[in-house]
């Protein structure tokens, strides 16, 4: 498989859920995520100009192809209310075909 039909699983947090619905919907209707999961409820504990913050945060995760990811984070670093904004991306393993089709054809490659 080439390296444009991998799956990415993107980790960013989001201060709130408005934020956070404002960064899905652009990444989606932009087809640089097939799939936007926003997780509530999560706290976050890490050190900020030489203070350690404790957050709230609401964690996105962020379904797009390895072949997308520089203009993805590039999008969310021009669009995130943070100034260092989260952008993790893990490979992921195994994806059933049925959705890793599904993923490529939203965001503009089809599996051929």
């Amino acid at each position: 498989m080439s390296s444009e039909h991998e799956l990415l699983v993107v980790l960013c947090t989001a201060p709130d859920l408005a934020a956070a619905e404002k960064l899905a919907k652009g990444l989606v209707e932009g087809r640089l995520a097939a799939c936007v999961n926003a997780i509530p409820g999560l706290t976050s504990f890490y050190r900020w100009q030489g203070k350690v913050e404790i957050d709230r945060e609401v964690q996105l995760l962020i379904k797009t192809r390895k072949g997308l990811f520089e203009e993805l984070a590039a999008w969310i670093e021009a669009n995130h209310p943070y100034e260092v904004p989260e952008i993790v991306a893990l490979r992921a393993e195994q994806v059933s075909d049925g959705y890793l089709a599904w993923a490529l054809g939203q965001t503009g490659l089809s599996r051929s």
